[in-house]
């Protein structure tokens, strides 16, 4: 029996978030404090207080999220967490790379700050978008998207979610013709989500371009256990292999149906989402129902792990 660790990406945030942790555990509290310095404003405040609107930020939400996992993830390795895998889902890649020990605290939430900034600037707020459809497969998402795209305006396919959800990203004008092309295809559901930016495709390339120039003094050290990618939906160990990845995620879909059945493969048959929120449970009990997920947030969510 295998057991992996996984990691929410964002939309998982939530005001107070890691208040009730940091109150309970000390090793949590540090954690946020780290953050803090490292930011140099209070992040820790923002997860705890709010307000909404500046915790929604990319900028803030990026390392907000990755910091309150990593706070869970600490308290639980007190606790005598041992595990053989990691991944995270998007942002939450960036998490799973900390809990294995491949990135320092440090220098993910230096890191997911400036992506979080290099995402937004990367396209002009109100031109780019993104979708959930649900009920497609990925050839016909992909033909859908084609039939949606112009020059200059693209749409692709983001985030392979699993359970019949894509997510597809791009150009404002060309999701909005793409919903369109998904219904008339057969979509059961086709509708905008509220992001900032478009996530995870072509449009992202100057993110990309910026974070491989600020990833490139930085220190990855070999993993403790293999990390699935999110863009290869492969395990690796390979720290030089995973700063290439790191970049490539920016503009690439999100594997993430691949990813867990991967995991099935690799006789993980225990997992726990740590952080905020609880959607990488529901979206793993639809690719791999015999891996069974819990997730933890919460101070009784520990305690029920520790007992």
């Amino acid at each position: 029996m295998k057991t992996a660790l996984l990691f929410p990406g964002q939309g998982s945030q939530r005001v107070g978030m890691g208040r009730d942790l940091a109150l309970a555990h000390e090793i949590a509290k540090r954690t946020y404090e780290e953050a803090d310095e490292v930011l140099g404003f209070s992040l820790s405040k923002l997860c705890f207080e709010g307000p909404e609107d500046e915790l929604t930020l990319t900028k803030n939400t990026q390392p907000a999220i990755l910091t309150t996992s990593i706070a869970v993830f600490r308290v639980l390795l007190e606790k005598g967490l041992r595990f053989d895998y990691v991944a995270g889902h998007s942002l939450g890649e960036w998490s799973a790379l900390v809990a294995a020990g491949a990135l320092a605290l440090r220098d993910a939430v230096k890191l997911t700050n400036l992506r979080g900034q290099y995402m937004q600037e990367a396209v002009p707020v109100g031109q780019g978008a993104m979708a959930a459809l649900m009920g497609l497969d990925l050839a016909t998402t992909k033909t859908v998207c084609e039939k949606a795209s112009q020059p200059g305006q693209p749409v692709e396919p983001a985030n392979l979610n699993g359970g019949g959800q894509i997510v597809i990203s791009g150009h404002t004008e060309a999701v909005d013709r793409a919903i369109v092309e998904a219904k008339t295809a057969g979509a059961k559901i086709a509708k905008k989500l509220a992001v900032s930016a478009p996530f995870h495709c072509s449009l992202m390339k100057p993110a990309a371009e910026k974070l491989a120039a600020a990833l490139a003094d930085i220190v990855v050290s070999t993993p403790s256990v293999p990390v699935v990618a999110n863009v290869t939906a492969e395990p690796t160990t390979d720290s030089a292999r995973i700063k290439e990845l790191l970049v490539q995620q920016v503009t690439a879909p999100v594997r993430w149906e691949e990813s867990v059945q991967n995991l099935g493969k690799l006789e993980v048959t225990r997992a726990y989402e740590l952080g905020s929120g609880a959607v990488l449970k529901g979206l793993v009990k639809r690719i791999a129902p015999t891996i069974e997920v819990t997730t933890i947030g919460e101070p009784h969510e520990v305690a029920a792990f520790t007992a």
